[in-house]
């Protein structure tokens, strides 16, 4: 079992979310090791539709109890040439099993230090993607750092955002989206940091250590009140979504967009893979960990909290 009591669960729960009579209706904590029940191991190498190096293996998932007795999923991006991608890593995601629709819902994570080319992120999509495809089903980005703004300014390990992205196809690209990012004087991969999502019926809102910092504003915010139109956020963003992680390897968030070779050349040899720092031997490993993802509600009309 972790180390913290259910006791100082309960008390961190009174001081933090009493405000908004939230209360605590879900805790994933990674205790199990079969994480079948509520999740799906993705393997694929599609490059995430954002021309992403790494191979999505189930091999690069795992728990994992580390020193301070937390269990926790774990995500481990590997330079390695497999099946044709200079890289592997790991993306899981809760699709008909574990969804929400409103809520407060938190998310304690240690990041990998990004250097240059890393993406990890953690994130939501609305449930019903695989009848009306992306953007039509919605996605919140609640976190997501290593974009190739930071990289330009140094601080990489400073710089994060969230985001949302909407609309009826993708035509494109021309999809409506929104992102915000912001800087933090401490470094993100040093520590688990807890994120924060409120999403109502009005507005979504996300915060970085709420329990640390409670008059911290949010770092993204968005109106999701009704709207007329088929391209209105409102239209997207009242419906169950699922949970997503993963640690991808490049990509355009990156500004390094791996561009696959031919089957006969080497795909390590690419030469925005090349400018991965963060991986620059062979053999070498980064790792996300999650602690836990915890979700409030306060019975407000149409919540819901599904769970297969």
């Amino acid at each position: 079992m972790k180390k913290r009591s259910l006791l100082l669960l309960s008390l961190i729960t009174c001081i933090y979310v009493s405000a908004q009579d939230y209360k605590l209706v879900l805790e994933e904590t990674f205790e199990q090791t079969d994480l079948s029940k509520r999740w799906n191991i993705e393997i694929n190498k599609t490059g995430g539709g954002n021309s992403e190096a790494q191979y999505y293996s189930d091999r690069n998932v795992s728990i994992e109890r580390i020193a301070s007795g937390e269990s926790c999923l774990v995500l481990t991006a590997k330079r390695e040439n497999y099946k044709g991608r200079p890289a592997t890593s790991g993306r899981v995601n809760s699709a008909n099993k574990l969804t929400v629709k409103y809520g407060k819902i938190d998310v304690r994570v240690k990041l990998p230090s990004t250097d240059n080319g890393l993406w990890p992120a953690f994130w939501m999509m609305g449930d019903d993607i695989s009848t009306v495809g992306w953007p039509k089903c919605g996605e919140i980005d609640i976190i997501e750092v290593g974009h190739a703004d930071g990289i330009a300014q140094g601080k990489q390990d400073h710089y994060f955002n969230g985001a949302m992205h909407w609309g009826e196809d993708w035509n494109g690209g021309n999809y409506p989206n929104k992102a915000t990012h912001d800087e933090v004087p401490y470094a993100l991969d040093q520590d688990f940091q807890v994120f924060t999502l409120y999403w109502t019926p009005d507005s979504i809102k996300m915060y970085l250590n709420q329990d640390k910092y409670p008059t911290a504003k949010p770092y993204f915010t968005m109106d999701i009140s009704k709207g007329e139109g088929d391209q209105h956020v409102s239209k997207y963003f009242h419906k169950p979504f699922h949970f997503l992680a993963n640690l991808a390897v490049g990509g355009t968030f990156t500004g390094l967009p791996y561009e696959p070779r031919k089957w006969f050349q080497n795909p390590a040899k690419d030469k925005n893979f090349m400018k991965i720092t963060a991986l620059p031997t062979k053999g070498d490993t980064a790792k996300m960990y999650i602690d836990y993802i915890r979700v409030y509600q306060n019975g407000t009309p149409g919540e819901e909290l599904n769970i297969k």
